[in-house]
């Protein structure tokens, strides 16, 4: 006979708990909106993007909008979204080069580094998973140098398919060679979530605040923190 028995959902303490043993082995980390502010992302995609665009194009900023917001959502879910490459010969505009224009814009969230350098003491191994293009990976450790606090750093790019798709995980654990019982993921994607928690992911925590300048956005779904501090003891 067997018992199909429910879990009870970790709460904060709980993984407060583990983070203090070996329980949690594995910090995996988003990079933008979660570990970064996505007030820059935000900016750039919504702001800098259809500005540029509608002077090349000799359009309104709004009839911009509308255009580019059309060629966004045609390719959200796949490499092409986060592809700077892909964009810069889609709207004919450097992407990269206008990235750097506001690079002063890339900003890591509060108690971000107070954390990462609580869990290096601790022997944690930390890894940044982003669907970010490697440029943008490399160009944001350079401004931000979080890479001090990192065992390495791995993109949809590398493992040839986006996080929110099984297989990235499967990719991604031969590759870090993580455990997934033993390991904390974080993210502000929810629809990312979901499919780490598919996959086997034992301890799950959702970002809710990921650009300063919009309000937290918790998840009914997951355990949400607005701040790292929340994950230090006090």
């Amino acid at each position: 006979m067997s018992l199909d028995i429910e879990l009870k959902p970790f709460d904060l303490e709980d993984i407060k708990s583990a983070l203090r043993t070996k329980e949690i082995t594995y910090i995996l980390l988003d990079m933008d909106g979660t570990l970064l502010d996505k007030y820059f992302d935000d900016y750039f995609w919504c702001h800098l993007v259809p500005e540029r665009y509608a002077e090349k194009h000799n359009i309104t900023f709004g009839k911009a909008k509308e255009e580019l917001f059309k060629k966004y959502r045609s390719q959200e879910g796949t490499l092409n979204w986060t592809d700077v490459d892909y964009w810069s010969g889609e709207l004919k505009l450097d992407i990269i080069a206008l990235k750097e224009q506001i690079r002063h814009l890339i900003e890591i969230h509060p108690h971000v580094e107070d954390f990462l350098k609580e869990m290096r003491a601790r022997k944690k191994h930390i890894w940044i998973v982003t669907n970010a293009h490697y440029k943008v990976l490399s160009m944001k450790l350079k401004k931000t140098e979080l890479g001090r606090y990192l065992d390495g750093a791995i993109t949809s790019f590398d493992m040839g398919i986006p996080k929110e798709y099984v297989e990235f995980w499967q990719k991604a654990e031969k590759k870090i060679g993580f455990k997934k019982e033993h390991s904390l993921f974080i993210d502000d994607t929810v629809d990312v979530l979901k499919t780490a928690k598919t996959f086997g992911i034992r301890y799950l925590i959702h970002k809710a605040k990921s650009n300063s300048k919009v309000e937290a956005q918790p998840s009914d779904e997951f355990l949400s923190i607005h701040d790292f501090s929340e994950l230090l003891d006090n």
